[in-house]
């Protein structure tokens, strides 16, 4: 089974499972098939995490997040707010937009080490799908159009995207071929040269010269000492299965643990899904893992991050004993922080077992709307996650990794898997995993339902509910504090698979993307058997 938010990316990752290859290799071909399709997205210079269980029941997390340049300070933005919400606010948008947004790429880097590590066919092997995708081009879909509609303005400021992407002052429409002939020199320069191609190679000399030239901070030295972290990842428990996801500096793990022993201690299946006692406790989980998250999840290297705290049953006791189901809450941190001296989601599963939740972003639509000439390369805008603020947990310091939602979750039941999903969304990531598996441990929903069903967001300030949920939960939760929001939605396309009893897998994606399940049954003949006449 292979799930991504396209279905051009679902297919080239079917390619590499109906070739012989495994989940890993999988994976890495939808990734760079993605670069393509959902360039919006996901990009060679972006980061992300993947999350991989082997057959024989090994999980291992690798980190390929980006990290601030090493000529990044905590104050090198003019900070405009510290209202919720608005922290990140800076002058002139230029964590969001432009060179100074672009922080040290990991994707790539990222990718290369699972499929050298973990995978069983060669990195120009899986890049064959994505190389002919952008030689030939692909049909736009409305969702990438509208995603275009929305960032014009950004993206009309650089001239290699405005010529990609815009007819006159308009986004490309649908049904239009898009293609990518620079692009598709970049991905066969890494097929011939590996990833060297950009941490120490042409591909790498053209980002630098361009930061150099336009005010960008990353040079030579930032490649060089880019490294992909291997971690452990954080596991807990609820209502008898076990939750395990990546550690910091992902809050997946530990805070949807977290909010999950907050709401173990409530029988939320009998609240019903979508009630207004329901969401007020989603809420009030949500407001308090992120003002704990605020003060305590970042880089381990650079902060002491009390994991085992935080995921504890006992201190999710003591959080649970200050909620008030009548009435919302502002929350504070409850521990002191450690501080020392828009994304793509793919989901694969083998015939053996080995499987890959894996969650890969340039971070904002189409990163800083920034492409560097003549490789077809989009930059992230990761600078954005830092908080610009000095002197924080979150803060920017030279080398340091981004903290991230991402949340690319395994859930299982006995020591056998019952789940794998992820999504994109920046911050609303990790609360909307954490619905799914609410959805699909509590409200007994099917894994299509879990996935689309309506999501609610807050970090403190706004409560943010999609459409679908009604108008009366919405007086009732106004009625008790909350400040609501209509969003039309929240958070991205997640993508899943479900593990049966019987061993079959169901896949399932949601409205919110392109999102395509390809399954694969049957396969080769059994051994020893041949025609006969």
């Amino acid at each position: 089974m292979v799930v991504t938010n396209h279905p051009l990316a679902s297919a080239a990752g079917s390619q590499m499972l109906l070739a012989g290859g495994n989940a890993v290799d999988a994976a890495v071909a939808s990734l760079f098939a993605l670069t393509v399709v959902e360039p919006m997205m996901v990009g060679i210079l972006g980061g992300g995490i993947a999350h991989i269980r082997m057959a024989d029941g090994r999980h291992v997390v690798l980190d390929g997040l980006s990290t601030a340049p090493l000529k990044a300070s905590a104050e090198m933005y003019d900070c405009l707010s510290d209202e919720v919400g608005r922290q990140r606010d800076v002058r002139d948008r230029l964590n969001v937009v432009g060179p100074k947004a672009v922080a040290v790429p990991g994707a790539l880097a990222g990718w290369c080490e699972a499929l050298a590590r973990f995978g069983t066919l060669s990195l120009e092997e899986v890049l064959q799908p994505a190389i002919a995708l952008a030689e030939r081009g692909f049909v736009t879909t409305p969702y990438l159009s509208n995603c275009i509609t929305d960032n014009v303005a950004d993206l009309a400021r650089d001239p290699g995207l405005s010529a990609l992407l815009l007819a006159g002052d308009k986004a490309i429409e649908p049904g239009t071929r898009l293609v990518q002939a620079d692009y598709a020199a970049s991905l066969r320069l890494i097929a011939s040269q590996g990833p060297a191609a950009l941490y120490d190679g042409p591909l790498g000399k053209a980002l630098t010269d361009f930061m150099a030239a336009n005010g960008g901070l990353i040079d030579q030295a930032d490649l060089s000492a880019y490294k992909v972290a291997t971690r452990e990842p954080v596991r807990g428990s609820y209502r008898g299965y076990e939750i395990v996801g990546p550690p910091p500096p992902s809050s997946s793990g530990v805070h949807i643990v977290q909010m999950l022993n907050i709401l173990e201690g409530y029988d939320i299946g009998s609240l019903g899904f979508g009630s207004a006692d329901a969401v007020h406790l989603l809420a009030e989980a949500l407001k308090i893992a992120f003002a704990d998250r605020a003060v305590a999840t970042a880089d381990p290297a650079f902060i002491k991050v009390p994991v085992e705290r935080l995921i504890d049953k006992a201190y999710a006791a003591e959080r649970r004993a200050l909620i008030a189901m009548n009435q919302a809450k502002g929350w504070s941190a409850g521990l002191s922080g450690g501080e020392s001296a828009d994304t793509t989601h793919v989901t694969v599963a083998d015939a053996k077992g080995n499987v890959v939740t894996t969650t890969q972003t340039i971070n904002g639509l189409f990163g800083a709307c920034t492409q560097i000439p003549g490789t077809g390369m989009l930059t992230n805008n990761y600078m954005f996650n830092f908080d610009p603020h000095p002197g924080r947990a979150l803060s920017i310091a030279p080398g340091k990794r981004v903290f991230t939602s991402m949340a690319p979750m395994m859930v299982l039941r006995d020591g056998k898997l019952a789940f794998a999903l992820g999504l994109p969304g920046a911050l609303r990531i990790f609360p909307s995993a954490l619905q799914a598996i609410v959805n699909l441990i509590d409200h007994g929903m099917s894994l299509q339902e879990a996935v689309e069903a309506p999501r609610v967001w807050t970090e403190g300030g706004a409560l943010e509910l999609e459409a679908a949920i009604p108008d009366s939960v919405a007086d009732e939760l106004t009625a008790r504090g909350h400040r609501i929001l209509r969003m039309p939605r929240i958070a991205g396309g997640m993508n899943a698979i479900a593990f049966n009893p019987d061993g079959t897998l169901t896949g399932a994606a949601c409205w919110r993307a392109d999102g395509t399940p390809v399954a694969i049954s049957g396969g080769l003949a059994r051994e020893g058997v041949r025609f006969t006449i």
